[in-house]
Parts: C-alpha cells; sequence; structure tokens
C-alpha cells in the first residue's frame, strides 16, 4: 500500500483517512495490510512499523486473547463480531468490530474506557441505593433521568403483584415510571405528579428540593391513598421515589375531621363548626344573618337528681327538636354543656325574634327519657349581624350577652342584643402578662442524659426548660411555650436558654465532665433568621466548644420552611455544631428530607419504639432496625427517646442504635444533680444502662 505508483496514475483515496476510529487490516496469514492515522494514534506505533508485520509478534499481548478467537471465527464464517477487550499495557478497555473482507479482516477500535468505567460506577451506586431502598419500609423505585424504573425494593414487588392481580400493568425495572403509576390515576394526580418530578429533576433553585404529593389509587373495590415523596440523588439525574400508604391515615382523618367538628353526643356541629359557618355566613358583609343562643334553664338540677344518662338522652332529643323547628338553610349546633346554637341565615332581627319565640314554644311539649317527663325552658339571646360585621366570634359574643340578659330576667325569656348590654369579657392571659414582666427569671434548666448504647457511657445531656411559678410551682413548657410563641417572646426565651445551657456545659467541662448539650429550637427562630447568631453568641460568651453543641428541631420545624431551615443549620453544621431531627416518626418524615437536611443525628420518638416493641411481641420483623440502618446508610447518628422498659433498651441494642435517653436510664434533673449521677454511675463501673438496670431491680 506505500509502494511506487506507476507514472500517469493517480493512487486512490484513502477510505479510512477521516474515519474517527482506529482502522487497520489483517490477511488470512496474520500480518498487517493496512493502518489508518487513528490506528496509529491509538497503538502507538506508526504504520510503517506495522505493515507486513505478524500482527501477534507487535502486539504478543494478545495472544491467546479474546481477539485471537473472535478474529479467527470471522476468518473462519466471515460473520462480523463486536466484542469488548481490556488491553493491559494500555490499562483501557476497547470495543472491536471486526469484519471479513476478499484478502482476511477489517477491524474497526474504539476507545470505551471513560464510557465502561462510567457505567460501571453508575452499576455500583445503582446496586448501593438498591440495598438502601430495601431497607425502606415503603414501596420504592429508583428512576433514572428519562422516568424510567432502575431499582425496586420488595415492597414496590408486592404492590405490584397486587395491580396485576386486580387487572392492571404492574411495573417493573426499564418500565416508564408515569405510565405505570398513571392507572386509574385522576387526571389532576397525574399532572401534578408529572410537573413534580419534572421540576425536582430541572434542578429549578426556586423549587423545592423534594417533591411531595397525596393521591388516591383505585386498584381495589375500595379507593387507597398514598403519599408520594420524591427527591434527587446527587447530581446524577436519578430520582428517589417512595409510595407510604396513607389509606388508613387519610379515613381516620376524615373521621377525625367530622368528630373535630360535631358533637360526639347529639351529632351536631360543634362550637369550631358553627363558628365557620357563621364566617362563611357573614362573607358577604350584608348583615342578613342572626344568631340564637339557647341556654336551657336549671338543667344542672335535672343532671343532678336524674342521672347524667338522662341528662344526656334529654340533650338529644332537644337537639332533634331544634331542627324540627328550624327554617330550610338554617344550622343547629350544641356549644357544649346545655348550650345550644341556631344560625339564621338571610335574616333580620324581626325574623331573628320570631323565630326564637318558636323555639321557645317548642319546649312548651315535655321532653321524655326513661318514662319520665321533664319540663324543659331555655333562656334564648338574639344578635343579628350589622351590615359591615364579618366578625363570628364578636356575634356569638352578643348573643351570648343577649342570653345571660335573658336569663337575667328570670329565666324562659326571649332578649334581643342591642349595645348597651355590651359587656365585652376580657381575656387575661396571665402567662403572657407575667412573661411580658420578666418571667424569665423564674425560668430553670432541667437536664435529661444520653448515654451510649453499646457500652453505657455518658455521652451528653438534653437541655429542659422549666418555669418555677411562684404560684403554680414547676411548670413544663406545654403550660407557656405556645403563649411565648404568640405574644413574641418566644426567640428570647430559646436566647436566654442557648446562653445558660451553654455556659452549664462550659462550667461542667472545666470540673473534668465533658458533656454535648442538646438544646430545642422552634421554627419561630427560622422564620427570625437569628438563630446562627444566636448560636454564635452563646458559644462565644460561654467558651464552649461548637462540636459540644446540638440543637434539635422537630420535623414540623422543617416543614413549615424548609429551604430558610436548611441554610441556617448548613452554616451552623459548618462552624461544628451537630443538627438533630427530634422526634422523629410523628411528622412523616421522608427520605427526601434526610437527604436534603444538614442533619448528623436523627432522635427516634417514643412512639415509634412503642410501635417497634409492639411488633417484635408479633414476630412481625425489624422495623427499628430498618430506621437505624437508613440512618447509618445516610452517615446519621441515632437516638432513641422515651426508653422506660428493659425490653425497650434490648429493643434499641438489638436495632443497633447508637444512642438512648430515657426514664430507664436517668430522670430530667437540675444541674447540680448531674455530676452527682455522673459520680455514681463511674462508681458503678461506668455503664450507665447496667447501672440503670441494676438500680431498677433493687
Amino acid at each position: 500500500m506505500h509502494g511506487h505508483v506507476p507514472s500517469g496514475h493517480v493512487a486512490p483515496a484513502d477510505p479510512f483517512s477521516s474515519v474517527t476510529d482506529a482502522v487497520y487490516r489483517i490477511d488470512r496469514r496474520w500480518r498487517f495490510t493496512y493502518v489508518n492515522a487513528a490506528a496509529e494514534r491509538l497503538l502507538g506505533r506508526r504504520a510503517d512499523e506495522m505493515i507486513g508485520c505478524y500482527a501477534f509478534e507487535c502486539f504478543p499481548e494478545t495472544l491467546g486473547t479474546v481477539i485471537e478467537d473472535e478474529y479467527r471465527a470471522v476468518l473462519l464464517d466471515g460473520r462480523a463480531r463486536v466484542f469488548e477487550y481490556f488491553y493491559k499495557p494500555f490499562g483501557r478497555w476497547y470495543e472491536i468490530r471486526a469484519f471479513a473482507d476478499t484478502g482476511g479482516l477489517t477491524a474497526f477500535l474504539r476507545d470505551v474506557d471513560d464510557q465502561r468505567r462510567a457505567e460501571q460506577q453508575r452499576a455500583t451506586e445503582i446496586q448501593q441505593l438498591s440495598a438502601v431502598l430495601e431497607a425502606l419500609p415503603p414501596a420504592t423505585v429508583l428512576l433514572d433521568g428519562n422516568g424510567r424504573i432502575l431499582s425496586a425494593n420488595r415492597r414496590w414487588g408486592e404492590a405490584a403483584e397486587a395491580v396485576a392481580r386486580a387487572g392492571l400493568r404492574a411495573g417493573g425495572v426499564g418500565d416508564d415510571y408515569l405510565e405505570v403509576l398513571s392507572q386509574r390515576l385522576a387526571a389532576a394526580d397525574r399532572q401534578a405528579i408529572t410537573d413534580g418530578l419534572a421540576q425536582l429533576r430541572a434542578g429549578d433553585h426556586d423549587a423545592a428540593r423534594e417533591f411531595v404529593h397525596d393521591y388516591a389509587h383505585s386498584s381495589g373495590p375500595e379507593p387507597m391513598w398514598f403519599r408520594l415523596q420524591a427527591a434527587c440523588v446527587g447530581a446524577s439525574g436519578r430520582v428517589v421515589v417512595t409510595h407510604t400508604d396513607i389509606t388508613e391515615r387519610v379515613r381516620d382523618q376524615e373521621a377525625l375531621a367530622w368528630r373535630a367538628s360535631h358533637d360526639d353526643l347529639t351529632g351536631l356541629p360543634n362550637r369550631a363548626r358553627l363558628l365557620q359557618l357563621i364566617g362563611a355566613a357573614l362573607e358577604d358583609g350584608a348583615g342578613r344573618a342572626a344568631l340564637l343562643f339557647l341556654d336551657l334553664d336549671g338543667f344542672k338540677t335535672v343532671n343532678d337528681s336524674l342521672g347524667h344518662e338522662v341528662g344526656d338522652e334529654l340533650l338529644r332529643q332537644v337537639g332533634g327538636r331544634l331542627t324540627e323547628q328550624i327554617r330550610p338553610g338554617d344550622a343547629v349546633g350544641r356549644l357544649g354543656a346545655d348550650q345550644f346554637l341556631v344560625l339564621a341565615r338571610d335574616c333580620d332581627t324581626a325574623e331573628a325574634a320570631a323565630l326564637a319565640f318558636r323555639l321557645q314554644n317548642s319546649f312548651s311539649r315535655p321532653f321524655y327519657a326513661e318514662g319520665i317527663s321533664v319540663p324543659l325552658s331555655a333562656s334564648i339571646g338574639v344578635a343579628a349581624a350589622t351590615p359591615g360585621a364579618d366578625r363570628a366570634h364578636q356575634l356569638l359574643s352578643d348573643a351570648d350577652t343577649a342570653a345571660f340578659a335573658a336569663k337575667g330576667a328570670g329565666r324562659d325569656r326571649v332578649h334581643v342584643f342591642s349595645p348597651g348590654l355590651r359587656e365585652a369579657a376580657r381575656w387575661r392571659l396571665e402567662v403572657a402578662n407575667r412573661l411580658r414582666d420578666g418571667a424569665v427569671d423564674e425560668f430553670v434548666v432541667h437536664y435529661q442524659p444520653v448515654v451510649r448504647v453499646d457500652t453505657g457511657e455518658i455521652e451528653g445531656v438534653e437541655a429542659l426548660l422549666r418555669w418555677q411559678h411562684p404560684e403554680r410551682g414547676l411548670l413544663t413548657p406545654d403550660a407557656f411555650l405556645s403563649v411565648a410563641e404568640e405574644t413574641g417572646q418566644l426567640i428570647p426565651i430559646t436566647r436566654w436558654l442557648l446562653g445558660e445551657t451553654t455556659r452549664q456545659a462550659a462550667a461542667w467541662a472545666e470540673q473534668g465532665l465533658p458533656l454535648r448539650m442538646s438544646v430545642n429550637i422552634s421554627a419561630r427562630h427560622f422564620s427570625a433568621e437569628t438563630l446562627v447568631h444566636d448560636v454564635r453568641v452563646a458559644l462565644h460568651d460561654s467558651g464552649l466548644a461548637a462540636e459540644n453543641l446540638v440543637l434539635e428541631l422537630t420535623e414540623t420545624s422543617v416543614a413549615e420552611d424548609p429551604t430558610r431551615a436548611e441554610d441556617q443549620l448548613a452554616v451552623l453544621q459548618s462552624s461544628g455544631v451537630t443538627v438533630a431531627i427530634d422526634d422523629f416518626g410523628t411528622g412523616w418524615s421522608s427520605l427526601a428530607q434526610l437527604l436534603a437536611l444538614p442533619i448528623g443525628t436523627l432522635k427516634i420518638d417514643r412512639s415509634l419504639l412503642t410501635a417497634a416493641a409492639r411488633l417484635a411481641s408479633h414476630g412481625t420483623g425489624p422495623v427499628l432496625a430498618a430506621i437505624v440502618s437508613l440512618a447509618r446508610t445516610l452517615g446519621i447518628r441515632s437516638v432513641a427517646e422515651g426508653v422506660e422498659t428493659a425490653e425497650h433498651l434490648r429493643l434499641v441494642r438489638d436495632a443497633g442504635c447508637d444512642l438512648a435517653q430515657g426514664y430507664l436510664l436517668a430522670q430530667p434533673m437540675p444541674a447540680a444533680d448531674v455530676p452527682r449521677w455522673a459520680s455514681r454511675v463511674r462508681a458503678a463501673g461506668g455503664d450507665s444502662c447496667a447501672f440503670a438496670l441494676r438500680t431498677r431491680n433493687r
């Protein structure tokens, strides 16, 4: 091919000179007859060093390898072969395509090492992710960038079998996820899920870093509800999607919602629901609504003399009789005890008064219960809305005031509200007033130890705020923190708590008792955006190392504003402060949240521990262990809260929890008692778990 070209003849153009793949020809004696420029570069030799030479002398490493086998097969049967080969001297993978020609064979070589290694890396990642998916309780799939299923856990397979039995197509690896999910799915849900996953993959910084959607699916006689939670896996374009069956929860919520808005005894709307109805009636501002407040006269005497069973039956009868007397479109409700309310829509004062007298007359007929005739009467207050009025509470207060006047006038009366009757009831917030007046001086902190499960070594303490009220005694946060939040006092209290606890931890460290201090943080602190500053000030003033401070936040507080929370927590974590999710299992935590938040510790709520103990007694499997395993996979330490029995301790040990706290191990105690408790543990051998069990068995 490199010989002399006869005069007057033009050498034919090399057809492979512009081909990017390496190309060479070998004759049937295994000698090179052609090598293009790309092959020279890939093989590291000049063409004139190879043409005419025996191929296995040029490249002896290939003798006896798949190259020889495949080339011989091509020369034998004339069929093309495509295969991959790892060339050890170069340490790289190549794709080889060999074709028979008239003189031997032509081979095309392409370096596919980067592609091959990337595929191996992806396969390894998918295998690792699949192992994590298998530990998750809900049905879970891993999707590729095109929305096809790469991997699915066992629960998804079980769900797919159930779907197939219902006559639908079961989804497996390689299937289009949305096509599978969309079977018998409402169009609005399909669109919401499609848009949510697309936005998630797009990586829109303005969008949420997770996607959550509740949907109903009709694969059986009754619709089932699921919570879909999706999160991107790094920058790979893959998405993890979990499907948690929340059917029972939705039905319970529907039943709870009904019970929350209705009176258990009579089935009538309760106060909360009545206020909603009143608000809706006042929305147009036309002032065409009225309330009739009925307070049964002397009903306590009926209860005391005839018993509560008779009293309850009479209340049901009163509710039924009122319902019979009202106009179409009006509503009857029970406020509680012996008080009822009638909402008269499209009604002025005169019409409302007429209705009140009709209701009053209906009480002229006696009521019967347990074979006893019981006469009842009611004092009725009437309040009609004025044009522009839109406050349900105010209208209810006016009707209540009118009823009080009717009862004061001798009972069994009807009284219409007038401005002269208004003596507005003032809600006096003792707690709010004391907080504003400096009740922080009455705050104390108790500390509950947190210990290592494997060794019983004391790891740290959780700070628990208490109020030493001068009249009511020691109050837990339930008694005052909600009021503190409403009145804007929560952040100053938390700021004080950070300062107090970090100083205490630093003091213990100086005494030879280094403990990690855990402090609870509320969602309000994230919205105020002073958390980072407040923590830094507390650490600076106390001298406590950032590594010895743990900030605990609930799933609910994260859910209120996940982006703002994540940004502030990331700053704190970078400074050494540990972030812990508290009460895990009470806020429907998602894999997405765990992947997105910079957390170092997961505190498993006592309710999950109790559930795990119950499930373990029925032999249903290591539920708690799955949670701990997932946390460990994500590099997160686990803390079991509410360890109150030896069985609880055994469960958390078997599950592999890192840390534990609870009344079995140690109750919350004043700061002065912590060193004494720690000394007793050390004197007993240093294992607080063993110490607690011995103390309990005495």
